[in-house]
């Protein structure tokens, strides 16, 4: 096995090389090489999948020898069609090397797709998809998904899919997905996450703008299920929660009624939202001679009284359940402000008189 081990490690070497000016140098002979190797990785993928021990020393050779790579075991099955789509995109490789490598990838006449075909034709799409979507979609941020947004959200679940069925352990996926999110830029990265988060109810619920194409099923054909589902929803909250400035930004950018549209089928998102809304309005304070309440310290106050009232309002106008935990959070803090039942002395006995 260490022998194997030592010859997996030189997965990222071979994909970085790909990537680089060095192929310049290449020949139709070490294009050829380089295939047979990226072959070679998925053979491996095939060959030990159910062994969940050498998944995961695989898993930990990668990492050792790639600290910052983002490669693991699922990799090995991708590997042929990952060098394909990247020596492709190498404007260095030389016309040879390139026709030798077209060659390599297109079925003779007469012949049937080979096995890489469909795998390769489903990296193009990914990569022509992601190349489309960051074109300007949604009028304003934290405007409801359009089919843009949830196209994108498509991608990244689908992806999870995959991850889920093929990697050894829950950590090693959120490191990966916290690597691949964070390559985005804000806000779009909070947008697609929360399209991602909707697209999973779509299958028993509608989200705010818009639904389901199909009964049963959500756009693109995505089938719900409610184990791996779950497993995914846990994923992407676990990133999104594991930050209190990400999740605040998260909450920046969204519509409020978008947002207790998630809080009402996540209450694991609910607990973090009412809890980050209690932070922001222990901000205020009464301002007797303008009547109202206002910031009482403008570098850590975020939302106006306004702004924090229709936050409130949003929630208790979701669902049935969440408008009961909301104005029983309400309550509680009314209470542990001194209970107060006057206008102006407790912003959450203000609160509780509005909504």
């Amino acid at each position: 096995m260490e022998a194997v081990l030592a010859q997996v490690e030189q997965l990222p070497a071979l994909l970085a090389v790909s990537r680089s000016t060095l192929v310049r140098d290449w020949d139709s002979l070490t294009v050829k090489r380089a295939l047979e190797w990226a072959r070679y990785f998925q053979h491996l993928y095939h060959r030990f999948r159910a062994r969940p021990r050498f998944r995961e020393a695989v898993g930990r050779r990668l990492r050792w020898s790639q600290p910052h790579s983002r490669f693991g075991f699922p990799a090995l099955g991708r590997c042929p069609q990952l060098l394909a789509l990247t020596l492709l995109e190498n404007r260095a490789l030389p016309p040879a090397a390139c026709r030798c490598l077209l060659r390599s990838l297109l079925p003779p006449p007469l012949a049937g797709p080979g096995p890489e075909a469909p795998a390769l034709e489903l990296l193009a799409r990914r990569k022509a998809a992601a190349r489309l979507l960051p074109l300007p979609r949604c009028p304003r941020a934290g405007a409801a998904p359009g089919a843009p947004l949830r196209a994108e959200a498509q991608l990244l679940l689908r992806r999870l899919r995959e991850e889920r069925l093929e990697a050894a352990e829950a950590a090693g996926q959120l490191r990966w997905l916290g690597g691949i999110l964070e390559q985005l830029p804000q806000p779009r990265v909070f947008e697609v996450v929360a399209a991602a988060l909707a697209v999973l109810k779509q299958g028993r619920d509608s989200e705010p703008a818009g639904g389901t194409d199909r009964e049963g099923s959500s756009p693109e054909g995505y089938q719900a299920d409610d184990a791996g589902d779950g497993y995914i929803a846990g994923l992407l909250l676990s990133w999104l929660l594991d930050s209190q400035e990400r999740f605040s930004a998260f909450c920046l950018c969204l519509t409020c009624s978008y947002l207790a549209f998630l809080a009402a089928h996540y209450s694991q998102l609910s607990k973090s939202y009412l809890d980050l809304l209690t932070s922001w309005g222990s901000h205020l304070h009464y301002d007797p001679l303008q009547g109202r309440w206002v910031k009482s310290c403008l570098d850590k106050a975020i939302l106006s009284w306004e702004e924090l009232r229709e936050r409130f309002s949003c929630l208790c106008q979701a669902s049935t359940l969440l408008k009961e935990q909301t104005q029983a959070a309400l309550k509680l803090l009314r209470t542990q402000d001194g209970d107060f039942k006057v206008c102006g002395l407790s912003v959450w006995t203000d609160l509780l008189m509005e909504v």
